[in-house]
């Protein structure tokens, strides 16, 4: 089990707004899973990455598709209040779920540096 969170990088996010979305991401993703997801996942220790796309565009497809395997995820657009403008896509939780799912459609993609 793990829970995976991708950022858009093009957004070139402060540090503290990048951790605010990315907590945003997890919590909301967290709450979308079954309770035996969340169960299975907090036992494990909360495994988390974080991995980053290039554009919006990205990570609507990949929310799409998590959907289309029945994966939890969440969307996160920004409330527009600080750095960003209102509605802007900054990042996407997937799981808690099981690593081989997550990895079919994450896999490929790099971590967050």
């Amino acid at each position: 089990m793990k829970q995976v969170i991708i950022v858009d990088s093009s957004l070139k996010l402060p540090k503290g707004k990048l951790a605010a979305q990315v907590a945003h991401a997890a919590v909301a993703a967290f709450l979308a899973a079954s309770d035996a997801a969340r169960q299975s996942w907090l036992a494990e220790g909360m495994p988390k990455v974080v991995l980053r796309v290039e554009g919006p565009e990205a990570l609507t497809r990949l929310h799409e598709l998590a959907g289309q395997h029945d994966l939890p995820t969440a969307l996160i657009h920004d409330a527009g209040r600080t750095v960003l403008p209102a509605d802007t896509i900054t990042c996407l939780g997937i799981g808690p779920a099981a690593d081989e799912q997550i990895d079919a459609l994450t896999g490929e993609l790099k971590l967050l540096r």
